[in-house]
């Protein structure tokens, strides 16, 4: 651009403004096949602003100079007194400014003026670094001049207390004076460098001589002379000497290294500085580490623990602790574990105290504490009513709560186990639990006897004891609750509860009418008869009990049932046994956790909480838990997760241990070809499904026995398909149903899907399917036995015997055995039976006949024969 503009004459005064600094050009880019393209390039110049006061060429103005007149006066005053050195030249911050060298115009091509920005910026570069080296070097100095001074000082003073001690008081006096005059004197030179410290001291003497004599004073008095200390001169750090080779410090060769008119060295880079900060850092650190005392600590050691995280956790070397364990005799490396014992050893070897800690550690204070008595307050009876199927347990409890559970039974038999609570006309609370009667349920039965508080066995009386009645009164006395005998179906005409009261005698169950302390009553569901007695009885035996519980303390409680609901998730029938059971409360039961996303009745009605021996339905559960197992509250998730986590693997640890063995087991087992029947099951509830793979596996033999690929609750989804399908097993579903991908699957791979709701029926078809898998068993009839007298040839190839019937009779057709020596020679079939040249169908004993044996022609005279029929039975389980 040019400045024709500013050259041309304006009238007034020219406005006022700064020179654009922004020159704007154009470039022609020439490409192939004759294209051309103009860029517009604008280039910006760097704009100088001068200080203040200086010229426009960036000296500085003029200053007016000091009269020198006082400069001159004050030189003949000192020529007496020793000569002083020059002074050292100022400091660099002291230094005058030197004229800034005239810039040249920067060149007009783009070339050139690239290449000034990369100066410029080079040279600032190298001013900040050379600035950082000045800065550094001034720090150095300074901190060397301190110690000097102090070391000095330190000598100063130790030679004025020996010097004092060999003079007398008086010189010594005037020696004081003298030291406290001398620093007044050399005012002008107190803004002296360090350096020139030395000389200004050995004038001092003198100076002090020639004061006196120049004002008129007496003559000073005498005095034993001393020493000036003479006071050591700062070192300075060594620079590299002019034409050294200082290739280190040399550095690249740069416009303004190359410009300037000094040959001074090139400072240190700043990677330098780095590098040697770095190394002191170092060097500081690992001295303090050797001076740092050992620490002592408490080391978690777990049951096993490899070596690398116990020298971890100890703050060692894992290399000192292998080099350690190889001196016992251990050889290990450091990702091996080992126990606790050997962790102990290392641990206290090193000086540390060991912390010993097991896995089962994190259900320690699960439990919670026991309860005080002051904050115990009476609970509702749990009352538990077992007895033989089909005695009316269920119809009893509908009797009592005024519902019609039986209506909606699969069969009209329990399958489930239930909770209910009923209130009584007077206002207590009583808590029901329904157990089933089948043979298959007797877990169950057991689970429901271990959480009650008594037991109500209800016997039939038309049909007496039967077998799950006294498996009943088994359970009772295991878990030694009392028992309370209700005699239904009393309107029967056949009833006899007398007979009812005296087989109960054989299982040492006496009852209060024989004298014994076991409460009897007779009632009738049907016509709901003797039902105000026997609540009256419960009440009775509760108030006996004194039952308590604290309802003010995290809830605690046992499941009775589980199932996984479709649009619920899984679902927890859970009793609560202490403490109250809040929405919101974090849980573990078993090795499921979960929270309480709500709470519903026995009625179906939500509710906020649920007190001691109250059932609840409890949702929110990560899994469907084992019925049987404790609900715990927890203080947080996190808690809850760990104990989880931990139950869970010890169930994977146990179902996967493998079981030792030895040489008899093991040749026992690979000689035996046992058959097996696999099957998949789900089913509503866990407690069905609990009951059928107990009952399943009863059923199995020496020879087929029934193996369980997969056992759940809830719904048939497409993944228990998938693996019916590998094993080819049959699917049952026990009152449930597949989902709407798992039905086309199961077409799609041919898989048997079987539906159930009766566990009679169920088991009874696995049992003929098992049994049908067998092979037929086969039943030899010995029918008759003959002697070979004769051999004769009987056509080509063939031979025929001359028998003599010894025993039974002998037909066409029999299976028969010749034997020689009474070992077996061949396995054959009556062909033909002549007797005096005629056909004949059978011959009986004591006769003689002629017989033509199938595929054998190795006969003998002597030789025996034994016919035999085989019957072919269809096995059964």
């Amino acid at each position: 651009m040019s400045d024709s503009k500013e050259d041309k004459p304006v009238l007034g005064r020219k406005p006022l403004g700064i020179k654009r600094t922004v020159e704007s050009g154009q470039v022609q880019q020439q490409f192939s096949h004759g294209r051309k393209n103009t860029v517009v390039v604008e280039v910006k110049r760097r704009r100088v602003l001068g200080k203040p006061g200086e010229t426009a060429g960036g000296a500085p103005a003029a200053a007016p100079q000091a009269d020198p007149v006082p400069v001159a006066a004050a030189a003949p005053a000192a020529a007496p007194v020793a000569p002083r050195p020059a002074a050292p030249p100022p400091p660099p911050q002291q230094r005058a400014p030197q004229p800034a060298p005239t810039r040249q115009s920067p060149p007009q091509s783009l070339m050139s003026r690239q290449e000034l920005q990369v100066k410029l910026l080079r040279e600032a570069e190298e001013a900040r670094m050379n600035a950082l080296e000045d800065a550094r070097r001034r720090e150095d100095a300074a901190r060397l001049a301190a110690i000097e001074d102090e070391k000095r000082r330190a000598e100063e003073n130790r030679l004025a207390a020996e010097n004092a001690g060999k003079t007398e008081a008086e010189p010594a006096v005037v020696v004081e004076e003298a030291k406290a005059e001398a620093p007044a004197a050399p005012q002008p030179q107190a803004a002296a460098p360090q350096g020139a410290a030395a000389a200004p001291v050995q004038a001092e003497p003198a100076q002090e001589e020639a004061r006196p004599a120049a004002a008129g004073a007496p003559p000073p008095r005498r005095f034993t002379p001393v020493t000036p200390v003479k006071r050591p001169e700062p070192t300075k750090p060594e620079r590299a000497k002019k034409g050294e080779d200082n290739r280190r410090q040399a550095g690249k060769l740069t416009v303004t290294k190359a410009l300037a008119d000094d040959d001074s060295a090139r400072a240190r880079s700043l990677a330098a500085l780095k590098r040697a900060r770095e190394k002191e850092r170092r060097a500081h650190y690992a001295g303090g580490a050797r001076q740092r005392e050992k620490q002592s600590r408490d080391v978690v050691v777990p049951e096993s623990i490899t070596v690398q995280e116990l020298a971890n956790r100890m703050a060692e070397k894992g290399a000192d602790l292998v080099k350690s364990l190889f001196k016992m005799g251990q050889a290990v490396t450091l990702n091996q574990s080992i126990d606790q014992d050997m962790a102990e050893l290392l641990v206290e070897e090193f000086g540390h105290r060991i912390q010993r800690v097991s896995e089962a550690d994190v259900e320690i204070g699960i439990e919670g504490e026991a309860d005080a008595v002051e904050s115990l307050l009476p609970r509702a009876p749990v009352v538990t009513i077992m007895g033989h199927v089909d005695h009316g347990k269920t119809s009893l409890l509908d009797a009592l709560r005024g519902t019609d559970v039986v209506a909606g039974e699969s069969g009209g038999i329990t399958q489930h186990i239930g909770a209910y609570q009923v209130k009584t006309k007077g206002g207590d609370l009583i808590t029901f639990l329904d157990t089933p009667g089948h043979e298959a349920f007797s877990e169950m039965r057991a689970r429901g006897a271990n959480v009650t508080d008594i037991v109500i066995l209800v016997v039939a009386a038309d049909d007496g004891l039967m077998p799950q009645t006294i498996e009943a009164i088994n359970h009772t006395k295991a878990a030694g609750v009392p028992m309370i005998v209700a005699i239904n179906k009393c309107d029967k005409p056949d009833a006899n509860p007398q007979k009812v009261r005296e087989r109960l005698l054989e299982h040492e169950i006496v009852v209060e009418d024989m004298g014994g302390d076991v409460q009897d009553v007779q009632v009738s569901a049907l016509k709901k008869t003797g039902l105000d007695e026997l609540i009256e009885k419960i009440l009775l035996q509760a108030e006996v009990m004194e039952l308590t519980a604290n309802p003010d303390r995290a809830a605690e409680g046992n499941v009775i049932e589980a199932q996984l609901d479709k649009g619920r998730g899984a679902v927890a029938t859970v009793l609560v046994r202490k403490g109250t059971l809040k929405v919101g409360d974090t849980f573990v039961i078993g090795a499921e956790s979960g929270k309480v996303r709500a709470l519903v009745n026995d009625k179906g009605q939500q509710v906020k909480s649920a007190g001691p021996s109250t059932p609840v339905e409890v949702l929110g559960l990560s899994g469907v838990p084992m019925a049987g197992d404790q609900m715990t509250v927890v203080e947080n998730e996190a808690r809850a997760r760990e104990v989880a986590a931990y139950r869970q693997e010890q169930i994977t640890r146990k179902r996967t241990a493998s079981v030792p063995t030895n040489f008899e087991n093991m040749f026992s087992a690979l000689s035996t070809k046992v058959i097996e029947y696999p099957v998949v099951i789900r089913g509503d509830v866990q407690g069905s499904v609990e009951a059928i793979v107990s009952a399943l596996n009863r059923i199995s033999t020496d020879e087929i026995k029934v193996r369980i690929l997969s056992s759940g609750v809830g719904a048939i989804t497409e993944s228990d398909v998938t693996l019916a399908a590998a094993s080819r097993a049959p699917l049952i579903g026990f009152n449930v149903r597949p989902n709407a991908k798992a039905r086309p699957l199961a077409v799609r791979e041919k898989i048997s899907l079987r539906y159930y709701d009766v566990i009679y029926d169920l088991l009874e078809e696995v049992r003929n399917e098992m049994a049908g898998q067998l092979a037929p068993e086969r039943i030899e009839t010995i029918v008759g036995r003959a002697e070979v007298l004769q051999v004769f040839p009987a056509g080509k190839k063939d031979k025929a015997a001359g028998l003599l019937v010894l025993e039974g009779v002998i037909r066409k057709g029999l299976n028969a055995r010749l034997t020689r020596s009474d070992v077996i020679v061949s396995k054959t079939v009556i062909h033909s039976l002549r007797r005096f040249k005629d056909d004949v169908s059978e011959v009986r004993a004591g006769m003689e006949c002629g017989a033509v044996l199938q595929d054998t022609n190795d006969i003998k005279a002597g030789d025996t024969l034994e016919l035999f029929e085989v019957e072919e039975r269809v096995r059964t389980l």
